[in-house]
């Protein structure tokens, strides 16, 4: 039989239909979608560890559904990433530069088993140093600020409260930026040898976004992740707060040395010496101490609370670059009037005086205990963090770094209320257009 003779054969004709189909895919690998949004081109950096053989999905394509996805369901477990994503339209996921099927022309999104493996194999530091990438670039406004679109009717509650605050309790005037920084443990999840996961996030006090993420195995190493972190962001003057446990005259170092930043640290017992210096240093009856004292009061969620703050002046003696000792007072109370618990903690600064009066030390150490409300609170229950079921791999990280993401976005956004947010974003379009999709 010739050559010739085979032309009209069913089996040239499915031949030729290949050679179209595999012709089709190379055009579309070769000139794939251009990115236009900001977060695209910071997940484009994130390195593909998956081997070459038999890829599929890009990996930038799975990093954005769930990233949108995570806008909507909290990121709580990975089949609610997919169960979500699979409803993409089509015109989206030719926009992602998603796989397109040769035979019937359709893309298609990941099964779940793919968006599991993943997400616990990825390169979470360069993962986190995306997300905050992205996050700089909206607070430099160097990328579009995200818009989430409001439902119609009244204002919604937390959002009229957070304006009333507005009002209520300003920052002080020519206050410069400041940032929190703390730790929290991912309920379940394990290293590789067996360990805890910790995570060391970088809060903006003015903003409620997180800044930056960072990983250690156990507690004990929290101080070597907390400088690790700073080291990754970009901090020039800005004001770093810490709790006890980050308290060490290295991260004061480094601070104030390298970063060309301040901090204001508390002291414990982890710190037995300096704290007994602030405290001989700080001692005697309020009115030897009216020129240098604030007082803040507050009232609402059912109580009533009253910070006094003292200062006086100090220096390296007492910790690396310190300025200012203080003494902080909290009292809580019921709505009565009648005080129902007191608490008094020393700290120190590398501000001067000139730079932070008592009344901007009193404004940092409260934007530093909102932290519980702005970000573990938030992941925990409005995010169901400590409900998720992944535990191994990078996957618990990585999705603590998209929960931060979303966050960070509904708070770019101007919104007070997260859970809020996240019903405004119900329509498949509307989630991804807060990226510029």
């Amino acid at each position: 039989m010739s050559p010739s003779s085979l032309t009209g054969s069913p089996s040239a004709a499915a031949l030729d239909q290949l050679a179209d189909l595999a012709l089709r895919e190379a055009e579309l690998t070769a000139d794939p979608v251009a990115m236009e949004s900001a977060l695209m081109r910071w997940l484009a950096t994130v390195p593909d560890q998956r081997s070459g053989c038999g890829l599929r999905h890009r990996l930038t394509a799975i990093l954005t559904l769930t990233a949108c996805a995570t806008l909507v369901v909290g990121g709580d477990s990975v089949a609610a990433i997919r169960q979500w994503a699979a409803r993409t339209s089509q015109q989206v996921l030719q926009r992602l530069g998603a796989h397109r099927d040769p035979f019937t022309g359709r893309f298609i999104v990941p099964s779940e088993p793919t968006f599991r493996r993943v997400l616990a194999g990825l390169d979470a530091d360069a993962l986190d140093t995306a997300i905050s990438g992205y996050v700089a670039d909206v607070l430099s406004q160097a990328a579009s600020v995200p818009q989430i679109p409001d439902i119609p009717g009244p204002i919604e509650r937390e959002q009229r409260r957070a304006a009333r605050r507005q009002l209520t309790h300003p920052a002080p005037d020519g206050l410069p930026a400041g940032a929190v920084l703390d730790g929290k443990a991912s309920r379940g999840a394990r290293t590789a040898n067996g360990g805890r996961v910790f995570l060391i996030g970088a809060i903006s006090h003015e903003h409620g976004v997180i800044l930056g993420q960072g990983q250690v195995t156990d507690k004990r190493g929290e101080g070597t992740a907390t400088r690790a972190l700073l080291t990754r962001l970009d901090v020039a003057e800005m004001v770093l707060t810490l709790d006890a446990l980050r308290t060490t005259k290295a991260t004061a170092r480094l601070i104030t040395q390298q970063l060309n930043a301040h901090y204001i640290l508390i002291l414990k017992s982890n710190q037995p010496l300096a704290r007994a210096a602030a405290q001989a240093l700080l001692s005697g009856p309020d009115s030897e101490w009216s020129a240098t004292t604030a007082v803040e009061c507050d009232r609402g969620h059912g109580r009533t609370e009253r910070r006094t703050i003292r200062t006086t002046e100090a220096d390296d003696t007492l910790f690396p670059g310190a300025r200012q000792a203080f003494r902080l007072r909290r009292g809580v109370g019921d709505l009565d009037g009648v005080w129902t618990s007191k608490e008094i903690v020393y700290g120190i600064t590398s501000l001067p005086a000139t730079l932070a009066p008592p009344d901007h030390l009193n404004h940092y150490e409260r934007a530093h205990r909102g932290v519980e409300n702005r970000l573990h609170w938030v992941r925990d229950v409005t995010c169901r963090e400590d409900n998720s079921q992944v535990r191994t791999g990078t996957a618990p990280r990585a999705l603590a770094g998209f929960r931060n993401l979303a966050i960070s976005t509904a708070r770019l956004a101007g919104r007070a209320n997260i859970a809020h947010a996240h019903r405004d974003l119900l329509n498949h379009d509307d989630a991804f257009a807060v990226y510029a999709i």
